[in-house]
Order: structure tokens, then sequence, then C-alpha cells
């Protein structure tokens, strides 16, 4: 049971594990601040301009170390934070208990059941918020479908990740969104570097950590060729792996191929694969068929959103025996009597079970998702209910301050350049 402290009224002002975590949480977030200069920038600007101040912000976003330093950079601002987490494995306790001793609502556990992870998500939209911030889409979710009375006060939102946005767009096409949502993963500076390089280096690093096992001389199935897949095959070929890629898109196929991967179907690659690691955002993408194919021992784990990419369900039927072979691995035995070993439950493995992208790389995409709130602020009432792009003004921004904060200077167009780009009759 997590603690809960309550307010005269009757929504608890944070359901966190225990108060007494809060130095190690402190802690976390100070080692993740000192690696964030980007974010460093915009607290001492918010500070001083309190550009939100009486807005009422709700987060849904893994809340560890940098999530954290986020709320705390909009808190600065004057923003009013309600904070959930987005997986249930992926919420760190003292984090939160860090946050909560700093002032901000806080409602997330670590193992919360199905049950506490949805109450909590409500607990956090139940301060009617002005803006949300979402990570996979719940925030959204539940604001569409069983609390529709908890955006009465709402002027839009930003989501952070690729099935999130991918959601939002099903619902933009169907004409149910009910608001603007700013698509923050689909910005330059969020989704070239935080999907490919972030994704890519916390992926392996989370399979190395958890496997205590050698990468180079393996063969590493990536399901899915997107911006994440990209980065996770870069940095297992990096470490010495034959990459797989399976894709369902014939032209990242293409890229796959070309990239220098060997391109087949997962029926196929799943008699070859010593890992398995899905990235997709859809569900099923490795069945219970293709693991009874696999290699005695295969390692299975999930880089996408949702706990559905791998069949879990259908493992869980079909497994004659299961034991935990190693911390935040099971091990599953089918009926061939061979065994499969899945990572993190299915869940995201670089987050459920290690700590997430680098700081500086979540340095990037959490300036764009706080510029973003603050754009959706500013344009309230004039944007459509559609998914928005994120405007190039942000992602130059963005951009600029990463390179400023490495020291690096860029050229400029002269006006006699920007004269000849801009004219047809050479």
């Amino acid at each position: 049971m997590g603690m809960i402290r309550k307010n005269a009224g009757e929504l608890p002002k944070t359901v966190i594990r225990d108060p007494a975590l809060a130095p190690s949480g402190h802690q976390k977030i100070d080692w993740v601040r000192y690696n964030m200069p980007l974010l460093n920038g915009l607290e001492k600007e918010f500070q001083e301009t309190k550009p939100f101040e009486g807005v009422k912000i709700s987060l849904s976003v893994h809340l560890e170390a940098k999530t954290a330093y986020l709320c705390l950079v909009l808190a600065a601002g004057g923003a009013q934070m309600a904070v959930t987490g987005s997986n249930v494995l992926s919420t760190q306790d003292d984090v939160a208990a860090a946050l909560a001793e700093d002032g901000i609502a806080v409602y997330a556990l670590h193992g919360a059941s199905e049950e506490e992870y949805r109450r909590h998500i409500e607990m956090a939209l139940e301060h009617k918020p002005n803006i949300i911030i979402d990570d996979g889409g719940d925030l959204a979710g539940l604001l569409h479908t069983d609390r529709t009375d908890l955006a009465e006060e709402l002027w839009g939102g930003c989501e952070e990740t690729t099935t999130g946005v991918i959601r939002l767009k099903a619902m933009e096409r169907q004409g149910v969104l009910k608001f603007p949502m700013v698509a923050v993963n689909d910005a330059k500076c969020k989704h070239l570097f935080d999907n490919r390089y972030g994704t890519g280096q916390s992926v392996m690093d989370s399979v190395m950590h958890n496997t205590n096992l050698v990468i180079a001389s393996k063969k590493v199935v990536v399901a899915g060729y997107g911006w994440c897949g990209r980065g996770i095959a870069m940095r297992a070929a990096g470490l010495g792996a034959g990459v797989i890629v399976t894709e369902v898109d014939p032209v990242r196929a293409m890229e796959a191929k070309m990239d220098g991967y060997d391109v087949m179907k997962m029926d196929q690659a799943a008699e070859l694969g010593d890992i398995f690691i899905s990235s997709t955002g859809c569900c099923k993408i490795v069945t219970v068929d293709q693991m009874l194919k696999m290699k005695n021992r295969a390692i299975l784990c999930n880089a996408g959103h949702f706990n559905c990419e791998i069949d879990m369900e259908g493992l869980e039927k079909a497994a004659v025996e299961k034991k935990e072979t190693r911390k935040n691995i099971m091990g599953y035995k089918l009926l061939n009597g061979k065994w499969v070993n899945v990572i993190a439950e299915g869940r995201l493995v670089n987050i459920a079970a290690s700590d997430g992208h680098p700081a500086e790389i979540m340095d990037m995409s959490f300036a764009v998702q706080a510029l973003s709130a603050l754009y959706v602020m500013e344009h309230r009432g004039e944007m459509e209910n559609k998914v928005i792009d994120v405007s190039a003004e942000i992602d130059d921004l963005v951009a600029g301050r990463r390179l400023d904060a490495w020291g690096i200077e860029i050229d400029t167009l002269t006006e006699e350049q920007k004269e000849y780009l801009n004219s047809w009759d050479l």
C-alpha cells in the first residue's frame, strides 16, 4: 500500500510509496539537473517570467528523475502540477517521494495494479487541467471515455511518444478528438534524437545490464525500423551483433537492407535470433507460434510503449512452467521443452527495467515539451481539435540551445545566399 496524504478536500494530495525515500530521489534529480542545460535555461527564464502562473497542468510520463525535473521546471514557471506515471514499472518511488516533498501533487506507485494505475491517472485529471502532458495517450484516452467531465477547463495538450501520436491521429481521422494535441514526438529535436539515439542506447544498456551477456556474436532481431528501431539496430550492430530487421513497410525494409542489415519475416527470424526486440507500436509482433521456433533460452524484450508487442497473454497460457530466471527476467517453458526469457514482463525494457534515456537526450525532448505546453497556453482557443505539429521555431530554438551548450557555432546564410535560394530565374 502507498502512503496517502490528503488536503482538506476529498482528493488526496499525494499517493506515494514512502516519504522517507525522498533523499534518494532528490539525489537522482540533482544528477540529471546538472546534465540538462536546456531545462536549466528554461527554469531560470520561467522563474523570472512565471508564464504558467495559475495554469493547471496534469502530466503522465514515466516518473523518474528526468521527468521530475521537467515537472519542477514547469512549477518554477507557476504551473500547478498534478503528476502520475505512464507505466506501472517505470515509476521510481524515491523520485515520486522527492517530488511530493517539493510540493507537487503526485499519484504514482512502482508496481501498481492495473486498477491502481487507472485510478492514479484519474486523480491527476481530477485537478481539471488546462493542459495535459501525455505519454502513450492514457490521459487523453480517459478524457474521451469515462471522464469527459474532467476536460471542462482543458485548452489542449502535448503527446510525448509515437504510440500516443498514433492513437491521437486515429481519433482525429474518426472525428472524435475533442481538443488539440501537439505531437511532441514528431518534432525533429525529439524523434531524430530521443527515439533514435536515446532508445538505441538505453535499450541495449538495459539488455546488457539485465542479462549480463555479451552482445557481440549474437543475432539481434529488431522488429520495426522506425526511428526507435533504427537506433536499436545501430547500437546492436555497433556492439558486434548480427542484426536482423523485420518490417511491414516496404520502404523501411529497403532502408534497413541498404543500411547493412538482414531483412526477413519474423517467422524466419524466429529460428535465427538470440535476442528479440520489438519497437513497432503494434500488437502481437512476436507470437507464441514464433516463440516455439526459437532457440532454447532466447531473450525477448519490448521497446514499444505498451506490453502487447510480445504476446504475453498467449505466452502465459501456453507456458507449462514459469520461473524468475534473473531479476527482471521471467522464464517460460513451452510445450516443446524450450525456454524463452522475457525482460520486464514485456513492458518498456529501457525504463521498466533500467533508467531510461540518457539525461542529455531527454533534455532536448523535455525542452520541446515545456515550450509546446507554452505554445498551447499562448494559442488557447485558436487551435482546431487536431494533432498539431511542433512549430519550426521551437525546433530551431531547442537545436540552437543544444549547440550552444556544446560550444558549437555554425554558419548563417548571407543575404546574397538567401536571395539565391529564393530565386528561380538564376
